[in-house]
């Protein structure tokens, strides 16, 4: 049974997946609340909680509670009157112990401050990891719609040859053209058909990898929607100069919120460390008691005359006389206590006070501590380095994205070009200034003009992208 609902549960969501119609947002956030990776940074910060939690715990008084059962013969000591028996006996016992420390330096205080930071600096990586997720998704995504917009270009492309071979083939056929301009005919429509096929292997790539990073089975039915380039909203240049979005990134970055957290955390820990070496106090306490088959307590005595006994004599007119006493025999009487009573008979109650002192420990908590104040460093360097690279990627991408935006100037300008050439073209081959080799050259430089401006184009867009991403502004589409 459980089988079976959970075969429909799987088959209902990949019913649901195949079914949705993806866009931007819903790709990235499938992407980021899905990814193998992503989840595994999510359960390594449930794993920091958890040592926050148990750190802050930690501040509480310990308890512990301990029983036992013997069976001891032998020369022993009893456990519940501490004398030395000699007998064969059974013996139980029962201890609740507890200690709290009430000064150590903050030690504690400190190493609890550090898994705060800690916690705050896993949740960053996972941040990390979604945005890296997210702009790789997003890239993908917009490979998707590049690959579609080259896919309709090839078949249009397609239709136009077999439109021109049909028309050559009928000039051929009723002599006016060489059976030569339709074989060049025929080549070009085969050219296109292969290019199409290309266009459409490229666009299940393009899926593909982007089921790769939404987790999705391989397999499942995917669709996409393809909104125009032209309408995918771009903030300009303007907006998006470097040493702004620098700025903004040092304080949106999940990166450099990493960093600072580490940093942080560090500090805390470098203190803990520190306080480590000092002395600590704690109080304790312990409540106990115990129980032994062989006990006996003393209820009583019986007194018992057996007899006389001559105590001495006296002298009465001369005459010695011997004097008698009765012979009293003193019998103790026992009784064995049950389990409860000797249980409340031996209770006993200790509380005490204790310090501790790091005198000698082979130099750890020194090194310790060395490693504390070296790993601060370390992380100090780290955050710089981070920083750097940053605003080295930020330049890079601004860079990338004018040269983009010039290369997509030029290539709008080419297929213009190219499309008043291809139709001038077209107007002599009618009327027979134009061989066929020349005007289907004409149409492949078209056509190789817009790939590049589909190209260029969505370069272009990805580019903007990245910018407005080390912004903090999103991901939109």
């Amino acid at each position: 049974m459980k089988k079976l609902i959970f075969l429909i549960l799987v088959c209902f969501s990949s019913a649901a997946i195949a079914q949705q119609k993806w866009n931007l947002r819903s790709v990235v956030d499938y992407a980021m609340n899905n990814n193998l990776n992503v989840r595994m940074s999510d359960l390594q910060a449930k794993n920091a909680a958890l040592i926050l939690k148990q750190s802050k715990l930690s501040q509480y008084p310990n308890a512990s509670f301990s029983a036992s059962l013997s069976g001891n013969s032998g020369s022993n000591q009893n456990p519940v009157t501490f004398s030395r028996i000699t007998e064969t006996y059974l013996s139980s016992g029962m201890q609740l112990q507890s200690s709290a420390d009430i000064f150590n330096f903050s030690s504690k205080r400190n190493a609890i401050a550090a898994n705060e930071w800690e916690l705050q600096a896993a949740k960053a990586q996972t941040d990390k990891l979604k945005n890296d997720i997210a702009l790789s998704a997003a890239n993908a995504y917009l490979q998707i719609l590049l690959a579609n917009e080259q896919l309709q270009i090839a078949k249009v492309q397609l239709q136009q040859s077999q439109s021109q071979l049909t028309t050559i083939r009928k000039q051929v056929n009723a002599g006016s053209l060489p059976e030569l301009n339709a074989s060049q005919a025929e080549a070009q429509v085969a050219m296109d058909s292969a290019n199409v096929i290309n266009a459409s292997g490229n666009v299940s790539q393009s899926i593909l990898n982007l089921k790769a990073f939404m987790n999705i089975d391989a397999a499942a039915a995917f669709e996409v929607e393809t909104p125009a380039v032209e309408q995918i909203p771009l903030e300009s240049f303007a907006e998006l100069q470097p040493q702004d979005v620098y700025q903004s990134a040092l304080a949106n970055q999940p990166q450099q919120r990493y960093n600072e957290f580490k940093l942080k955390a560090a500090e805390k820990n470098r203190l803990s460390a520190k306080g480590a070496q000092y002395p600590s106090f704690s109080i304790f306490g312990t409540l106990g008691s115990g129980y032994n088959n062989k006990y006996q307590t003393l209820t009583g005595i019986t007194s018992t005359v057996n007899g006389t006994l001559p105590i001495g004599t006296v002298n009465v007119g001369g005459t010695d006389y011997t004097v008698y006493t009765p012979n009293v025999v003193n019998t103790p009487i026992y009784k064995k206590p049950n389990y409860t009573h000797q249980l409340s008979d031996n209770f006993r109650q200790s509380v005490g006070l204790s310090i501790s002192i790091p005198i000698f420990n082979g130099g750890s908590l020194r090194s310790n501590y060395e490693r504390s104040k070296i790993n601060v460093q370390s992380l100090q360097l780290q955050k710089e380095i981070d920083n750097q690279k940053l605003k080295q990627d930020i330049y890079a991408a601004y860079n990338a994205a004018f040269v983009a935006l010039q290369k997509f100037n030029a290539s709008k300008k080419t297929v213009e070009t190219n499309e008043k050439a291809y139709q001038f073209a077209e107007k002599r081959f009618k009327v027979g200034m134009l061989s066929t080799l020349e005007l289907l050259t004409q149409q492949n430089n078209l056509l190789q003009s817009k790939l590049e401006y589909s190209f260029n184009h969505y370069d272009y867009v990805f580019k903007i992208k990245v910018l407005e991403f080390y912004k903090g502004v999103g991901l939109k589409l």
